[in-house]
């Protein structure tokens, strides 16, 4: 079934026509079958109207996932999620050094390094045998939001302070191999542009093409915990401010909950939801 002449109104505010593939693709990586991703889409399909908003398309699809299969549901809601690693924008940074050590790295958030100029706070910084790299992260409540040119100007004026620099981390002396802009939403054309041409590796939703934000939380199936709908926001919250951001974190540990003093039944139902993801 095809609306392709249905418009829906993004997050950005502009309007695209309905394109059900990109709806059908974002269903499969869930892990759901063949015939699930088919009877959301023709569903979705059936009830399109103008000026639908991308949200309630959203919205839609993540309740019919929902009905059936909760841990696709919660799969399905990961770039929402990263949204909600806030609002201050620190739980970001701490997802992100989480990401980095999945990938056999070791890393920190929040360190000082002095420049050739001037010192520069640096949100994550990555390292492993002779390779150090330092990133900011720029994080978005709004999905509508891109990371532009200035940011990625800026954040490379950075870079370029700190590189020929040694700094004595991990045990040795090395200096800065690669600097990183981090974003939980998208870039602009220019800001991509830009980095390629600068080399400014850029880390975004659906950037780059292979080996995205997406792609990488799903290889190492790290999911945040701002996934899961049966702790409430503020005991999200509570948990973010103790630096624990990954729901593998509860899974291995679940006397991390008992500090939200919620009920014994609970905790079973945060932790089946938690576990339902690996």
């Amino acid at each position: 079934m095809s609306n392709n002449n249905i418009q829906v109104l993004k997050a950005d505010g502009s309007r695209e026509f309905f394109d059900s593939g990109k709806l059908e693709q974002s269903l499969r990586r869930t892990g759901v079958s063949e015939n699930t991703v088919n009877r959301i889409s023709d569903h979705i399909q059936a009830e399109l109207i103008n000026d639908m908003s991308t949200s309630d398309i959203y919205r839609h699809a993540f309740s019919l996932l929902a009905q059936s299969q909760r841990g696709a549901a919660v799969r399905y809601s990961l770039r929402r999620a990263l949204a909600g690693l806030g609002p201050s924008g620190f739980p970001f940074e701490d997802y992100m050094a989480e990401l980095f050590k999945a990938r056999g790295w070791q890393a920190e958030t929040g360190r000082t390094f002095k420049g050739k100029c001037v010192p520069h706070e640096v949100d994550v910084v990555a390292w492993k045998k002779d390779e150090l790299v330092m990133a900011e992260v720029k994080f978005h409540n709004e999905l509508g939001y891109k990371t532009d040119l200035k940011v990625a100007l800026y954040v490379k004026a950075r870079m370029d302070d700190l590189s020929g620099v040694f700094y004595n981390i991990g045990g040795s002396e090395q200096k800065l191999r690669a600097g990183y802009l981090i974003t939980n939403t998208k870039f602009t054309e220019t800001a991509i542009q830009y980095g390629l041409c600068a080399g400014l590796n850029l880390l975004g939703w659906n950037y780059p093409d292979k080996g995205g934000l997406e792609d990488l939380i799903e290889e190492a199936n790290l999911h945040p915990l701002s996934c899961l709908t049966t702790l409430t926001n503020n005991e999200k919250k509570e948990l973010f401010g103790r630096g624990v951001v990954l729901c593998r974190t509860i899974v291995e540990n679940k006397n991390i909950l008992t500090s939200l003093n919620i009920s014994e039944q609970k905790m079973d139902e945060v932790i089946s939801e938690a576990s339902s993801l690996f």
